[in-house]
């Protein structure tokens, strides 16, 4: 069951989305909605080098810099209100005043789904390491995330990349016992050269989500995932990507995975990310 949703609002084109799925996911499931303002105060007002006889104007720069972000994200919270009040969602909205992360995390323990554009990170600037800070919020237990796409699209069919990882595993299991989209089509893939293992796992794989009563057909694709995974997602017309991540990977060697972390930086289409 989906009960409690939390929503980033960090005043960039994704929010637009991100509220939009919100709202669309808490009609459907009865669920109430969370939106946690996300703004880099320190970030923001940093200022590099300075010339000498400049500081007064780069003060004054760093400060535009703060009231044009403060105005968006408000104007981002004014349009999450809207909205809820509109689709008749229950809601209430939390302002970040320190790390611009710190509020989700302590939030994301007692929701089921984050919804946020983690794109945004990246094209937006709105941390100064947009890798650290995806890092710090797998890591810290935001998941599962449903990341979204510049664009709002219909999930009619979903794209589970399967390895047969227990990450892979752990994500797949998450996006079907969750029904966010009870009556999506799932098509399971397995990038991979080992075709007797590949069709091995896919079997197992499909028989658990048949058993949840989802439409679902295989795919054994001998293709490098990093680019392998989004270039099928666009010739299957897939809706949005399931995928997982390793804890153990994000701790230690300070990555995301490859795989994960290229899917997210090109996706042009939603991402569920769980382990």
């Amino acid at each position: 069951m989906t009960k409690r949703i939390l929503v980033g609002l960090g005043g960039t084109p994704f929010t637009v989305v991100a509220v939009k799925r919100a709202v669309e996911l808490a009609q459907a499931h009865d669920a109430h909605l969370t939106g946690v303002t996300i703004v880099d105060l320190d970030r923001l007002q940093k200022v590099g080098p300075v010339p000498l006889g400049g500081a007064a104007y780069a003060k004054r720069m760093a400060q535009q810099r703060i009231e044009v972000t403060r105005e968006r994200v408000e104007e981002a919270v004014a349009a999450f209100e809207v909205a809820c009040a509109k689709g008749s969602v229950k809601y209430i909205v939390e302002r970040e005043t320190g790390n611009p992360f710190d509020l989700m995390i302590s939030h994301a323990r007692y929701h089921d789904l984050t919804i946020f554009g983690l794109k945004s990170l990246f094209d937006y600037g709105i941390t100064a390491e947009p890798k650290d800070s995806l890092i710090r919020l797998v890591s810290q237990g935001v998941r599962p995330i449903l990341a979204v796409s510049p664009q709002f699209r219909t999930i009619r069919k979903a794209l589970v990349a399967f390895s047969g990882s227990m990450e892979s595993a752990k994500a797949m299991r998450r996006f079907v016992q969750m029904r966010l989209w009870p009556d999506v089509h799932i098509d399971i893939v397995n990038f991979s050269t080992d075709t007797a293992q590949g069709k091995d796992l896919l079997v197992a794989a499909a028989e658990y989500c048949r058993a949840h009563g989802y439409e679902t057909e295989t795919r054994m694709v001998d293709e490098d995932p990093d680019a392998g995974i989004l270039a099928h997602a666009r010739q299957t017309d897939s809706d949005i990507i399931v995928m997982g991540n390793s804890v153990r990977s994000l701790m230690f060697r300070k990555i995301l995975g490859s795989t994960a972390l290229a899917t997210i930086q090109n996706a042009d289409r939603p991402l569920f990310l769980a382990q």
